[in-house]
């Protein structure tokens, strides 16, 4: 798969750091369970850990998986990785404090399908916190690669999740310093959003 390709190199691609706006934003998470959705090569789940968070990172790639446990040994704390599919993964049911998702392409189908399991899987109160790249980084070329449908807006998320509510939406541009793949000023929208403690979808 692209992703295994991608991620088969001694260099993590992405960097070692975690996500500007996941290290800005990190206490608007509940300390307890957190997931992080196509994690790759681990920089955001090994953070969440250093910060005491119990970390689960579920990607599509068991290459990308097996660096980041390898940078969870090198920074001494643990996470659980499970190889997995997002458009079939089961997030349960009020299971998880936090669930981030950091520049996760999926198509509009498989988007969607995992939203409904975002909001069921959060915990009342629980956080869902995302950073994503928008179209207009089409005009940048920074990353995000050059398919619209994978990208979002302040609307589709409005939209894709109902039953949260947002502490934060914007749609920025600034500069992303993640890697070869993702350097360079990016047009991007930003999330908080949190789940409605009376909201128990079916």
């Amino acid at each position: 798969m692209m992703w295994d390709e991608r991620y088969d190199t001694d260099d993590y691609v992405y960097g070692i750091n975690p996500n500007d706006f996941l290290k800005d934003n990190v206490q608007a998470i509940p300390k307890g369970h957190v997931l992080s959705l196509a994690e790759g090569e681990g920089r955001n789940a090994v953070f969440m850990a250093k910060q005491g968070y119990t970390v689960t990172a579920v990607d599509a790639s068991a290459v990308g998986l097996k660096k980041a446990k390898r940078l969870a040994e090198k920074n001494d704390v643990k996470i659980e990785c499970i190889h997995a599919d997002l458009a079939d993964f089961d997030l349960g049911k009020s299971q998880w404090d936090g669930i981030i998702s950091i520049f996760c392409p999926l198509p509009p189908a498989v988007r969607k399908s995992l939203y409904k399991n975002v909001i069921r899987g959060l915990k009342p109160n629980g956080v869902f916190l995302l950073e994503a790249y928008t179209p207009e980084q089409l005009h940048y070329g920074t990353g995000g690669g050059s398919s619209v449908e994978l990208m979002q807006t302040k609307q589709t998320l409005i939209n894709e999740l109902p039953g949260l509510t947002f502490q934060h939406l914007s749609e920025i541009e600034r500069d992303v310093t993640e890697g070869v793949y993702h350097t360079g000023l990016a047009s991007v929208v930003q999330a908080i959003a949190v789940k409605n403690a009376l909201l128990e979808p079916n």
